[in-house]
């Protein structure tokens, strides 16, 4: 059975290079050539939901697979991921923030970096017509683990209710924030009814060996070149928590 590599990423877009916060940021130019690169060389690039199959229901995978993640929603991924996407015919997850679509990213504000906007509904309708799945994201991307259990349960379960009306349909997928979580915030995922839940432990997911609420991602950095990109996808099997 092979490994399945799930990507993280989330901005897409022309970057001055960060000072920090590096795995937040991917430069279009490099986003492009990782995508080229994965289509040039044959990959299996595959959907989130085909994955979990795989990982967890005993679909075969002939070799190593590719997921493509993204958090948070920005407009960006509308604007310059998606059409690099819809090129190649690769299937992508977006993980939304439930009451901040068509807002800005609040949390980055608060942290003092700029907070760019958010898709709106009507254009993550138009995104789902063509294939891109949406998992939750909360309602206002917390530390899980930091806030209150009563605010935390709600955090969960709202932002799967709230996506599943706007949508009009099951939402089964979640996405821990800033890849916080404790027993108790696992808990409630279970809880809420989700299928399963992505991590930010940095290590490629295999069959058997992953628990579908803490199934395990490798982070895209802004500085990660072609080489490095291979690195992650290839080497990068250890388990790593990273937040």
């Amino acid at each position: 059975m092979g490994k399945i590599s799930i990507l993280m990423y989330h901005q897409i877009g022309e970057f001055e290079r960060p000072p920090a916060h590096r795995s937040t940021y991917c430069h279009i130019r490099r986003f492009k050539a990782q995508m080229a690169w994965l289509y040039r060389c044959g990959y299996q690039v595959i959907g989130l939901e085909e994955a979990c199959e795989v990982l967890f229901e005993g679909k075969p995978l002939k070799g190593n697979a590719v997921v493509l993640t993204f958090d948070d929603g920005y407009q960006n991924f509308y604007e310059q991921a998606f059409p690099v996407l819809e090129r190649y015919g690769f299937p992508a997850t977006v993980f939304l923030v439930a009451d901040l679509l068509g807002k800005t990213s609040e949390w980055l504000a608060a942290d003092g970096r700029p907070d760019p906007p958010l898709m709106d509904i009507s254009i993550i309708r138009q995104l789902r017509r063509k294939g891109v799945l949406f998992g939750a994201h909360t309602l206002s991307h917390p530390r899980l683990s930091q806030i209150d259990h009563e605010q935390m349960c709600r955090e969960v379960k709202e932002s799967k209710r709230v996506l599943e009306e706007l949508l009009d349909e099951k939402v089964d997928y979640f996405c821990y924030p800033c890849g916080d979580f404790d027993a108790g915030v696992v808990a409630a995922v279970k809880d809420a009814g989700y299928r399963g839940a992505l991590s930010c432990i940095r290590a490629s997911a295999e069959a058997g060996k992953v628990d579908p609420f803490l199934i395990p991602r490798k982070a895209i950095s802004f500085g990660d070149s072609l080489a490095g990109f291979w690195w992650k996808i290839h080497m990068k099997h250890k388990p790593k928590q990273s937040v």
